[in-house]
Parts: C-alpha cells; structure tokens; sequence
C-alpha cells in the first residue's frame, strides 16, 4: 500500500508566510510608525539579493531558449508574434488608461500652488536624481542605451535590455555553430540550474523582505487622509483590475482557459510581488511555472525576458493616467491631439522600463520631458504615493507576461487546451 506525501504544515507555506508579513507590515507600519520606518534595510535588502541574480538568470535563460531551437525560421517567427502581440495589448492598455483618467478626472481641483512644485522639484532631483534618470531614459538616446560599453558591464549596470542584447547574440552565435554549438548549450543549461537553484534559497527569505517593505511603507506614507491621491489610486487600481478581468480574461477565454485558473495557479509568485512590489522578485517562478504547465523551454525563454521589457501593461496604464493627471492638478490643457501624442511618446518610453520597483516613475519623467507643457515639477504630487502604485503596476505586468507566453505557445501549437488545463487543475 502506497502511502501518499503528507502536505506540508500551513506555517510552512511560502505564499502564506508572505501573506502573514505582509499583515504584519501593515499593522506595525500603522500603530509604531517611526519602528515601521526603520524596517526599511529588510525589503531592500531583499530586494538587492533577488536584483544580483536576475542578470545572470535572464542570460542563460535567453541563451538556451533561443539557441536551443535551432530552427531560425521558427525563431524568427515566434519572435515577430510575440512582439505583434506585445505592440497591440500595450497599446490597449494605454488607451484603456487615457480614457479612465478622463472620464474620472481624479486631479481636477487639485490646483496646488505653484512654488510647491518648485520647491518639491529641487528636493525631488538632489534625493533621487529622476531629472538624469529621465533624460536617460528620453528616445533620442533609447537604442545607444542598448549597447553596454563593455560584454561584462550589461551585467554590472542591472539594465535589462543591455542583458538581453548580447543574450540574443550570444544564442546566434551558438546556434549557427550546428553540432558543435551543443556542448556550449549544456554548460549554458547547467549554468541556468545553479542560479535558478541560488534563487530557490534566497527566495525562502521573501516573508522577511515583504515585511519590511509594507512596514516602512505604510508607516512613512500612512494608510489615509491622501484626499485627491487616494482616488487616483483607487481609479488605476480598478483600472488594472478591469484590465486583468476583461482584456487579459478575454485573451485567456479565446486561448481555451480561464483567467481566475491561472491567477490562482501563480498564487505564490503573485503574493511574492505584492509583498516586494517588483514582478522581478518572482521571473525566475514564472519561468517554472510555465514550462510547468507545458509551454516550450524556447518558448518561455524567448517571450517571458522579453516581456519584463516590452510588455508591461500595468506600467503602461499607470503612465497615461499618472500623466493626465498631474495635467489635470496642474491646470495644464491637454487636447485630444496632445494626448494622442503623449501616448506615441509612452508607447517608447515604456519600452525601457523593467520589473524593478520604482521604474514606472523614471519611465514616466521620461514622458513628460519629451511631452512638454506638464511641469515635471509635478512629479513631487506623486512621490509619497508611488509605493503603492508600484504594487498594482508589478502584478498586472506579471499577470500580462504570463498569459502572453501561454497565448504564444498556443499559437506554436505546442500546448494543448487539454494539457494546458488539466496542468491548471492539478496544480
């Protein structure tokens, strides 16, 4: 008689351990807001260890995806449908966040005086430097800002793009080599195994992390009284959550499963986000969990890294409704044909954004310096509130990139309704 694997005990349950610190952030933010300040070093710490070895993780995760198809025809193909798609469903929700935020009007009213943004301007730049972060990030420097100066330094500088430029030539390289190209791709394969297995050590620590970023957050910004920010806030959340339900729901229902399924099968990699509000904590579960449920090694090497770039739909909404917004608190005018502009600029800037916590920001001082008329100034207004955008922006650009990657591997026939779902049931 076989005897069946005894579950693990509840307290040992990572998604719920993230769950309970994530809680008692909260509360000790709340009630000790001075003690919930200085948890700050515990969700940065956390944070740093995850960012050390994205790097190396997206590198050999590209390579071996790319390299390992061998067929450059298919690669070729799968590359333009996973960029059609990125291109339209960005779009989608940059429209989606144009037309909420001017039918809620979240900032008419909001009318503050015009030395505060003067004021918060100067304190903005010399703390955090976003004014160089900005002018970093504008369209005219965009391609350079691909080409690291140097193979190692893509690595050293933590750009994902840089990363994956010399990933994609690397896989090039080793797949034109034929045969002789495949003992490259199993160092390149066991190379992969190490990191992702460091990464399942520093992941037991995400509990502690999570509680040391709610801690200081809500104990530095407080949970009330943010007025016109509360309802911005409140109108990107339901937009997102409008996003994930209906686009990114209706995408799965004509791909044969269902959004609900899949948002719990990635339960654990979701609360992961919540607690450390960038999706980049959890790429390496993702990437698991969808050669899991049986999309293709390639596949899911060449569509999830991508997508941490391209494809980053809660970022997107979070821009367009950020950006008319601070029009709309600054008193600033914006026709039909300046917004459409501002979106052609987003559609761009939004392309140099990756998983990391507080890029959404940067990305979006870039946008209003290429879109001028809105005082980027004004981005003082949303400092104090970022944080918690930053939450709702990492787990719909998670959500978005894990339901490409199943949409691209149905399309490659690779995965079938009934495989795709039976994975979903038995997970």
């Amino acid at each position: 008689m076989q005897i069946a694997p005894s579950r693990k005990p509840w307290y040992r349950v990572l998604y719920l351990q993230v769950l309970i610190a994530v809680a008692l952030g909260i509360l000790i933010g709340y009630f000790w807001p001075e003690f919930g300040k200085s948890l700050k070093p515990l969700g940065d710490g956390f944070v740093k260890l995850v960012k050390m070895m994205i790097a190396p993780i997206i590198f050999f995760t590209v390579v071996h995806g790319i390299a390992s198809m061998g067929d450059l025809k298919k690669l070729g193909r799968v590359g333009a449908k996973t960029l059609l798609y990125f291109e339209i469903v960005s779009t989608l929700a940059l429209v989606i966040g144009l037309v909420v935020v001017n039918v809620l009007k979240p900032g008419v009213g909001f009318t503050p005086a015009g030395e505060t943004f003067h004021a918060s301007a100067k304190a903005l730049e010399a703390s955090h430097g976003f004014a160089e972060k900005a002018h970093s990030l504008s369209t005219s420097e965009f391609l350079l800002k691909i080409i690291p100066d140097t193979f190692l330094g893509a690595f050293v500088s933590g750009d994902l793009l840089q990363v994956l430029f010399i990933a994609i030539l690397v896989a090039f390289a080793i797949a034109a080599m034929g045969e002789r190209g495949k003992p490259v791709l199993e160092v390149i394969d066991y190379g992969a195994k190490v990191f992702f297995g460091v990464m399942h050590i520093l992941v037991k620590a995400a509990p502690i992390g999570a509680f040391g970023a709610m801690g200081f957050t809500v104990g530095s910004y407080g949970i009330g009284a943010l007025g016109k920010l509360v309802w911005l806030m409140a109108g990107f959340y339901l937009t997102a959550g409008v996003f994930v339900v209906f686009v990114l729901g209706g995408i799965a229902w004509y791909s044969g499963f269902s959004i609900f399924r899949f948002i719990a099968y990635l339960k654990d990699e979701l609360l992961l986000v919540l607690g450390t509000s960038s999706s980049e904590t959890a790429l390496p579960g993702l990437i698991d969990k969808m050669q899991r449920l049986g999309c293709s090694r390639g596949t899911v090497g060449l569509v999830v890294p991508t997508g941490y770039s391209f494809n980053l739909d809660g970022t997107n909404i979070y821009m367009a409704m950020a950006a008319v917004f601070l029009a709309q608190a600054t008193n600033t005018p914006l026709d039909l044909q300046q917004q459409i502009s501002l979106l052609l600029v987003a559609m761009i800037t939004s392309k140099g954004a990756s998983g990391i916590t507080g890029a959404g920001f940067v990305t979006l001082a870039a946008t209003l310096q290429a879109v001028p008329g809105i005082p980027i100034e004004a981005l003082a207004l949303l400092v104090g509130i970022d944080r918690f955008m930053s939450e709702c922006r990492a787990i719909t650009n998670f959500i978005g990139n894990g339901v490409a990657t199943v949409v691209i591997s149905r399309l490659e026939n690779e995965l079938s309704v009934e495989t795709l779902n039976a994975n979903l049931r038995n997970s």
